[in-house]
């Protein structure tokens, strides 16, 4: 872009690396970096703060907000993304005789490439400061080849079925016994009330929780547009 961009970065140690020239910034870099904010919880804030277990990073993700936090579960959920960060570093441009700073809220690095990700409520999206903001962000990263998306509300349902999905995560839990049985099996075609009945020498709730983590870990698909439910039909990924 036209504007002198600089990128500022907290390290994997804690350290803070300052005004590095945007273009040159090495990925491993990025890739190891810390949240460039530290955040507190107080009584009465306006938003909703946490951390979150991802199955992706192995390791605790911050959010800022319920918004953020659904975006985080999606890239979790999103087979294609490898790596999380969030907050990944500063960027300060020089426009117009003022110095302007943003922090992104993630990083994904995924099979196609990096993907920079601001959310936002959509209602907050013509504010000409958050256009403005938006705007010399999109131009900064897309000036590297990277993807960058803004992200608001998702359709209801998705999110409530990704949510769901995301109690199945965690895949030490699960006997590997019984996840090589189902991934053995046909699932292709197979109502979800149907793979849930497999196995009947297995304890169903047992069954039912191990099919619940295929379908997180992307090994089998379904509609999730609607919410989750006996009729649903698996697909085999492919």
């Amino acid at each position: 872009m036209a504007a002198p961009v600089r990128l500022s970065v907290r390290r994997g140690d804690g350290a803070v690396v300052e005004d590095l020239e945007w273009s040159s910034v090495p990925l491993g870099l990025l890739r190891e970096a810390r949240p460039w904010r530290t955040f507190r919880w107080f009584k009465g804030q306006q938003h909703y703060s946490g951390i979150y277990w991802s199955a992706t990073v192995g390791d605790h993700v911050i959010y800022e907000s319920r918004l953020e936090l659904g975006r985080l579960m999606f890239a979790d959920f999103a087979p294609e993304v490898r790596h999380i960060v969030a907050q990944p570093f500063l960027l300060k441009a020089d426009i117009d005789g003022k110095v302007l700073k943003h922090i992104p809220d993630y990083l994904l690095l995924t099979d196609d490439g990096l993907v920079v990700v601001d959310v936002k409520p959509r209602h907050r999206l013509e504010k000409p400061e958050v256009a403005c903001t938006f705007a010399w962000t999109r131009e900064a990263v897309t000036s590297r080849g990277w993807r960058y998306e803004v992200w608001s509300e998702p359709d209801p349902h998705v999110l409530e079925n990704v949510r769901f999905l995301a109690g199945y995560r965690r895949a030490w839990l699960f006997d590997p016994g019984l996840v090589a049985a189902l991934r053995a099996a046909d699932l292709d075609g197979m109502p979800l009330g149907d793979a849930l009945r497999l196995l009947p020498e297995c304890p169903r709730p047992l069954v039912k929780s191990a099919v619940l983590h295929l379908l997180w870990s992307g090994h089998v698909t379904t509609a999730l547009d609607q919410p989750l439910s006996a009729g649903h039909v698996l697909r085999r990924a492919a």
